[in-house]
């Protein structure tokens, strides 16, 4: 399994997306940021919580053939256990993440995600990628956001109704009628979107943080076969080239309202048939 990829940090010190790979398996993961001004509890930060999980996922699925969601459950698991005598782990902000993780076994290709990120599979004899996405959190961040998407992106008043929006956000995280993602309960593993398929059934994969993502399901300026044509032709990087242009282009979030301007971006791209791309 050839494995190409490409991340880019958003207006932060530190990236908070994690991407890693081993020749059978993909780990992708979107920290969930801590917009200034709010706390979280923890003393850590989103990015170690991002880059611990991923690290520990991707451990865990090349030495077990256990099933995704019971070795994401043990990573969350273990990484709380990391951070439980210093921080607090009840706090509503304690870091999260989305996860997607995707591993080829002698015959199947198995997937989970949990969250917003998104995972393509280019299906055979189908026009239309396979797009797996948990939208939940868009369900209920859409009854929330009309006051910070009708404000000037980089703006003071922006800024603050971002941090708004935030906080009422995690008042749902990880509880029924609300939305699931990786933090400090195990049990949002079992929410997660799974699935397998025969290897030999799918052309290409792709990992895509909401960061990278937005050229698609917030800009509108290609649609998911477009995205994979991009990564195949061209590679991860030009697909984040393409997102950083379009955000350049809307400073201020007037054609595209979003909490944050500039987003830490990554793709990673997985062909099992056809032209490899060169490492981006």
């Amino acid at each position: 399994m050839r494995v190409t990829f490409a991340s880019e940090v958003g207006p932060g010190p530190l990236n908070e997306d994690f991407v890693a790979a081993t020749p059978d398996a993909v780990v992708l993961l979107d920290g969930a940021g801590t917009p200034p001004g709010s706390d979280s509890g923890c003393s850590h930060g989103v990015a170690w919580y991002s880059h611990t999980l991923g690290s520990i996922l991707l451990a865990s699925m090349t030495q077990s053939a256990g099933i995704l969601a019971e070795l994401l459950a043990e990573g969350i698991k273990t990484v709380s256990s990391l951070h439980d005598g210093t921080c607090d782990l009840a706090h509503p902000g304690s870091p999260s993440a989305t996860v997607i993780m995707l591993r080829r076994t002698n015959e199947a290709l198995e997937w989970l995600v949990l969250a917003d990120s998104v995972l393509l599979l280019d299906v055979v004899d189908t026009g239309e990628p396979m797009a797996i996405c948990d939208d939940r959190e868009a369900q209920v961040g859409a009854l929330y956001r009309a006051e910070m998407d009708a404000l000037d992106s980089g703006t003071e008043k922006h800024a603050s109704a971002h941090r708004r929006y935030v906080e009422i956000l995690r008042s749902y995280r990880n509880r029924d009628g609300g939305f699931w993602v990786a933090a400090t309960d195990p049990l949002a593993a079992c929410q997660a979107l799974t699935g397998s398929m025969p290897t030999d059934q799918v052309r290409a994969a792709a990992l895509l943080s909401d960061g990278a993502s937005r050229l698609v399901d917030r800009f509108n300026l290609a649609t998911w076969r477009e995205a994979l044509d991009i990564l195949d032709q061209h590679g991860p990087a030009d697909l984040i080239s393409r997102v950083r242009a379009a955000e350049h282009s809307d400073p201020r979030g007037e054609r595209w309202p979003r909490g944050k301007t500039y987003d830490d971006a990554t793709a990673a791209y997985v062909p099992f048939r056809g032209r490899p791309v060169a490492m981006s």
